[in-house]
């Protein structure tokens, strides 16, 4: 086994309940520093939608959705449409996917990737606060900070691109439904992707 560690489908609540946090409930603030110096909160953004995307570039579930261009477009989408898109990088030091704010900039801008920010997080207290499991693992939070959303981007946990085309995105209806003031039809899932490098 690679130091990827793989989680399953079915195997990625193994170590954390179900639920990291309750759909319907308030979402926790925190207080991160992105790749440029920049400390963001979640209460700052009071009044909008937020995106949670764990990230890992060393992932080959995380590189399916950034090499075939759909996690970049995703971003676009909406951010476009207001939403902040917060990516949090959460592995430690020494682990797979823990980079310097030098290294995620040049990544960011090889990948054409358009996060609000990218979130260096490699003592794991935001991911720690959510409980997040692999990469990706998405959470989406309305204007009011209520988490609407948690889980998988998409019902095909796969590392394959082609995948994409056929799978059934769940992020996007927790925001469509949201936005048009419809209850979200799937506010939770089991996330699918690498385990996130905790710090020991």
């Amino acid at each position: 086994m690679s130091r990827c560690r793989l989680f399953s489908l079915f195997l990625a609540a193994a170590s954390f309940p179900l639920l990291a946090i309750t759909p319907g409930g308030q979402a926790p603030d925190f207080k991160g520093t992105d790749s440029n110096g920049v400390i963001h909160t979640l209460s700052q953004y009071r009044g909008k939608y937020v995106v949670l995307e764990w990230a890992n570039r060393g992932c080959p579930y995380d590189q399916k959705h950034y090499l075939s261009g759909n996690m970049e477009a995703l971003q676009k989408q909406w951010t476009d449409k207001g939403v902040v898109w917060l990516s949090v990088l959460s592995s430690a030091p020494g682990e797979q996917g823990n980079v310097t704010p030098t290294e995620e900039n040049e990544y960011l801008k090889k990948m054409k990737a358009a996060p609000t920010a990218a979130l260096l997080d490699p003592e794991g207290n935001i991911a720690r606060l959510y409980q997040a499991k692999t990469t990706p693992h998405m959470f989406v939070i309305n204007p009011q900070g209520k988490l609407i959303y948690q889980g998988a981007i998409d019902d095909k946990p796969t590392t394959d691109q082609a995948d994409i085309k056929t799978a059934h995105n769940y992020l996007n209806d927790a925001l469509n439904a949201s936005m048009s003031g419809k209850p979200v039809p799937v506010a939770s899932t089991r996330p699918y992707g690498c385990s996130v490098k905790y710090k020991d």
